[in-house]
């Protein structure tokens, strides 16, 4: 069974947690970092509630998974919230165990260039020359094709040999350095912006300029503007294998023998900083936060749909002078076409101005030291 096919399982109204002959918690009576909102819901007596368990309890069977911890919500209020499955022997898998969420990272890394964007401190089709010049065809690459993976740029975890190097170290710290050089810059599958591949080495990139462009830490940059505004409560970086407790640990067979692999090193997976632990709860907040734009202006919500009104149009002329206001993301589907409008202007009533003389330049400032080779 593929990590990819488990994927699938997820739905937008259905958050679920399950990997392969997965394990995991503390020993009962360990304290996490975080409240207990995050709990099972009560034994379902209705159909609706019962249903559900009878899906997350079928598709543990089928998929053959030791654990599955899942969510429910419909229009941000909760269906129901549970966990099957024995997570170390003996010991049941709770709602309220943090696990490594991979991608949902990316996703935040993301966002953040969107509200760079919104508040006119960058804009997409910014070269990535500007803050790293260090960086083969940096002059050809901009911010877009990083966040979007058409850079051209190789995917290092695709790389012979180098999932044989994870398996036989898994408990190596990668650099970004080593990463990069795995992925040969200077060799690009095409020319940027004109195909597209999948690449953690975008990512990588793209951490690392978020940091130069706001001169700080990308862990610090989450938190400051993901993880306080959405609420996420049970949600950190960690720059080491550890994650905060209560634990789902994790098991594989992947190197030929049943092990325990909760603390295998997630250093190589994405961007220093944005290798981070959730629990369920957080991960329904995040899923619907991020997905429906409440950190960002409509237009740049509408570019996350679209991926195009930035190019041009009078919504972009508004951002800069301060015209547009913090919307809903129902008001982003009416913005579509009102954006090729001319002179249009977005005013709803009853919302906020976007981040009042928060905008500056950042061409006078110097980069910050680099984590990448010259």
């Amino acid at each position: 069974m593929t990590r990819h096919r488990i994927a699938l399982l997820c739905a937008a109204t259905v958050l679920l947690f399950c990997t392969p002959q997965l394990a995991g918690t503390e020993p009962a009576g360990a304290t996490g970092q975080h409240g207990p909102e995050c709990v099972s819901s009560p034994t379902p007596a209705g159909s609706q509630g019962r249903a559900l368990l009878d899906i997350v309890e079928r598709d543990q069977q089928d998929l053959k998974l030791r654990a599955v911890i899942a969510r429910v919500t419909r229009n941000g209020r909760e269906v129901w919230t549970g966990a099957v499955g024995p997570s170390m022997t003996d010991v049941p898998a709770r709602p309220d165990m943090r696990f490594r969420v991979g991608n949902v990272g990316i996703a935040f890394m993301g966002t953040v260039l969107l509200q760079l964007v919104d508040e006119g401190r960058v804009g997409l089709d910014d070269p990535l020359s500007r803050w790293m010049p260090e960086i083969p065809h940096s002059d050809e690459i901009t911010l877009r094709m990083l966040a979007d993976t058409t850079s051209g740029i190789r995917d290092y975890v695709t790389a012979p040999g180098f999932a044989d190097a994870i398996n036989a170290q898994p408990f190596k710290q990668w650099s970004p350095q080593e990463l990069l050089a795995v992925a040969h810059p200077d060799d690009l599958l095409y020319r940027p912006g004109t195909n597209w591949n999948y690449s953690h080495t975008n990512f990588l990139l793209l951490g690392e300029a978020l940091e130069r462009i706001t001169d700080t830490r990308l862990d610090h940059l989450l938190e400051q503007r993901i993880h306080r505004p959405l609420g996420l409560r049970s949600t950190s970086n960690s720059y080491t294998p550890d994650i905060p407790a209560p634990v789902l640990h994790a098991f594989t067979a992947q190197r030929g023998m049943y092990e325990e692999s909760t603390f295998w090193n997630p250093s190589w997976t994405t961007a220093p900083g944005a290798v981070i632990t959730m629990d369920v709860c957080d991960l329904a907040r995040a899923g619907a936060g991020i997905g429906s734009g409440q950190t960002l202006v409509v237009v740049a919500v509408v570019c996350a749909l679209d991926g195009c009104l930035l190019d041009s149009g009078p919504c972009e002329a508004h951002i800069k002078s301060g015209a547009v206001r913090r919307l809903t993301a129902a008001t982003a589907v009416r913005v579509v076409a009102a954006s090729q409008a001319p002179n249009v202007r977005l005013e709803p009533s009853g919302t906020r101005s976007l981040y009042p003389e928060r905008r500056r330049s950042v061409s006078s400032r110097p980069p910050p030291p680099s984590t990448l080779p010259a």
